[in-house]
């Protein structure tokens, strides 16, 4: 029998994660001779109500089949993000329906959530004591939410065996495609893909998608530093060239720089040239030599080390992402 998955639709879904389980497991089709063609699983969609209408967050609402007795036959239960959470997003605790709909679920059976549908898998308790993703932007209000959760807002989906969730949105089809190669290998992951139009495999985490400006804090005692350092952020800037612009001890300013910023000047520095080489990477065509000029880390390899490790991927890596190539783009009006 294929292996059965069961979609729990909420009320304000989001239609394109609701149809990724669809996507992805329903077209994994058997790669070895004798299961050539063959149908690896079965999925079915569900509601916390009897069959009916279900809202979304577009102009049209979903009509789901199954009631949540399906649960009872999932070998795994996805559950995409919904925009109508309720008393799950704003005390982390499961509505009387959704509890009633868990109470289907057999032990043993493999949860999945994409995107905040984090949220329920951690408000009925899969995810104390775990490892866990979901969208960046809702990270550290999950992480307050549900304490017991050891949160990695960087990648793009966390596999805790029988427990894994997935950052945001699309994140979900690297979640999907992941547990595809888990369960049948990389041949039937990479066949899916490929007719999915979708890389196999995505570089990077989540970390190169999330918008890291540190916010201007107003009246501080360190803006008049900090505006003058984003002014010269090519050329080496010493922490007490900073301090002397507040007419501060190195100490005293270290000290408030930390509490108004939330992190200390070198680390605040960093930040900066990060963010100025992603700008670069993303709207000029200047070299990663030039950029890591420009952006005060001085050499490529440094730039590299940096943006590794801030966010995962290498230069090149990044503005191929995030920059559309004449090669790629479409030339009048066919493919290219």
């Amino acid at each position: 029998m294929p292996h059965r998955v069961v979609v729990l639709a909420l009320d304000g879904l989001l239609p394109f994660e609701v149809g990724i389980p669809q996507r992805i497991f329903g077209r994994s089709l058997g790669c070895e001779p004798h299961e050539r063609g063959r149908e690896l699983y079965e999925v079915v969609t569900c509601s916390v109500r009897p069959p009916g209408p279900v809202s979304t967050d577009a102009d049209f609402t979903i009509t789901v089949r199954h009631g949540p007795e399906a649960l009872a036959t999932a070998d795994t239960v996805v559950i995409p993000a919904s925009h109508e959470l309720g008393p799950v997003y704003t005390e982390g605790r499961l509505t009387d329906e959704l509890a009633a709909a868990f109470a289907h679920i057999r032990p043993g059976t493999r949860m999945v959530s994409i995107c905040t549908g984090s949220y329920v898998l951690a408000a009925a308790g899969y995810l104390d004591g775990r490892p866990a993703t979901t969208h960046w932007s809702s990270a550290d209000h999950f992480q307050r939410l549900f304490p017991a959760v050891r949160v990695d807002p960087d990648v793009l989906f966390v596999d805790d065996g029988d427990v894994l969730t997935s950052a945001g949105v699309a994140a979900g089809i690297d979640l999907c495609l992941h547990l595809v190669r888990r369960d049948h290998g990389a041949a039937v992951a990479n066949d899916v893909a490929r007719r999915t139009v979708v890389p196999p495999h995505r570089d990077g985490g989540q970390a190169q998608y999330i918008q890291r400006p540190v916010p201007d804090p107003g009246v501080s005692a360190t803006t008049a530093a900090r505006a003058w350092a984003l002014g010269r952020l090519e050329s080496p800037i010493q922490l007490r060239d900073m301090a002397q612009q507040e007419a501060m001890s190195v100490r005293t300013f270290t000290r408030r720089f930390r509490e108004e910023a939330g992190v200390s000047p070198v680390q605040w520095l960093t930040q900066q040239r990060v963010e100025l080489a992603r700008r670069l990477l993303e709207s000029t065509d200047l070299s990663v030599d030039r950029i890591a000029r420009d952006a005060g880390f001085g050499t490529a390899t440094s730039l590299r080390q940096h943006l590794q490790a801030a966010l995962g991927v290498s230069p090149t890596m990044y503005r191929r992402t995030f920059r559309s190539t004449a090669e790629n783009q479409v030339r009048g009006g066919r493919p290219g």
